[in-house]
């Protein structure tokens, strides 16, 4: 019996032939990926938007420079104005799910405020919103070649300049994105 594979804590890259606005030449984050659907967070399309505005917005005290500076990343087409945080793990904050033993994704409200105050994770992405796939959607796209996908780096989804992470994804399993083209067919 084949068992079901899920691609929770791996990166997928958006092919270079995926022309949906939302996802051209994009790379997102998978945070959970089960018999239900996936869940990803998109790590390479900031926004004009720093943190530091969105501390505003929710009466955060800031102690952080550093915190304040952050971009804040558009992380998918759904729930955009709710927030996300990926993370190196460690901390107790109150809406936290694991994604591996190094890295979880929290959306309460306590993470944002360590992170203003410098005593939140080590490494930490802040987006607003999701990408979202129903059962076997995700599953289907990747069939289509609409997606590659590769093991998670840290390296890639924290430290990464935001225009490189796209081919720095695919670079970390030696294929060079910019040179794939559309298929001509399946045999």
């Amino acid at each position: 019996m084949i068992q079901a594979s899920y691609l929770t804590d791996q990166f997928i890259i958006a092919m270079p032939n995926l022309a949906d606005p939302n996802f051209f030449h994009t790379v997102a984050y998978l945070c959970q990926h089960n018999k239900d659907g996936a869940l990803g967070i998109v790590i390479n399309r900031s926004t004009d938007m720093k943190l530091g505005e969105i501390f505003k917005q929710m009466d955060i005290i800031v102690t952080s420079d550093t915190a304040a500076e952050t971009p804040v990343f558009a992380g998918g087409p759904v729930q955009q104005e709710r927030g996300f945080v990926v993370h190196t793990s460690g901390g107790n904050w109150n809406a936290t799910m694991a994604i591996s033993k190094t890295l979880s994704l929290t959306t309460s409200r306590d993470v944002l405020e360590a992170i203003a105050t410098g005593t939140g994770p080590a490494h930490y992405l802040v987006a607003l919103g999701y990408a979202g796939w129903g059962a076997g959607q995700l599953e289907k796209e990747i069939k289509e070649n609409a997606w590659l996908n590769t093991p998670c780096g840290q390296q890639v989804l924290f430290d990464t300049p935001v225009n490189l992470r796209w081919s720095a994804a695919a670079d970390q399993i030696g294929i060079d994105i910019n040179l794939l083209t559309a298929p001509a067919g399946h045999g």
